[in-house]
């Protein structure tokens, strides 16, 4: 279903990077927001180590995001990754053109997102495997906190009928 996440994940810091790696995968896609850090923060010491880390492995990443260039570019340079900014999520260009920045493929990117009607829907319409995780904080605008609600109805009916909710039962 285009809706469900090929995996849960309880945080984008708790994911086991390394076995991705060794499983093929070479490229990741983030959203930002929720995803990486609270909505509208700027690059934090722990997601500036996440990077540094991701690209020790041998990891190419992107940031994919509806915001404007400045808050995406500015995250970007200070994690050292590519980005696409004003995105149109979910559609699937943004994840085609970061994949063809970073040089990666539908078989070897995977994305990481906290929301599903952006973040996942627009991976599933890439082509790419996608991990949704639970968002940071609770605090968010208004068109996405009225995203959640049917978001947690799908969550719930791909908990009940998949009943696979980690990374390594499915990637």
């Amino acid at each position: 279903m285009r809706f469900f996440p090929y995996a849960l994940c309880s945080g984008t810091y708790d994911i086991d990077y390394q076995y991705l790696w060794e499983k093929g995968y070479r490229g990741i896609i983030f959203d930002i927001d929720n995803t990486l850090v609270e909505h509208n923060q700027p690059a934090t010491d722990r997601s500036a180590a996440l990077f540094k880390r991701l690209f020790e492995i041998g990891f190419r990443a992107a940031v994919v995001s509806n915001n404007k260039e400045p808050r995406v570019r500015l995250f970007a340079e200070a994690v050292g990754c590519e980005y696409v900014y004003k995105a149109g999520k979910p559609r699937a260009s943004g994840y085609l053109r970061a994949m063809e920045k970073m040089g990666t493929d539908r078989k070897t990117t995977f994305c990481v997102g906290d929301q599903l009607i952006t973040d996942i829907w627009g991976a599933n319409n890439a082509g790419i495997k996608s991990i949704m995780v639970k968002r940071i904080a609770r605090h968010e605008e208004i068109q996405i906190h009225l995203k959640r609600i049917p978001e947690s109805l799908i969550v719930a009916i791909y908990r009940l009928f998949c009943r696979k909710n980690s990374v390594k039962e499915l990637l």
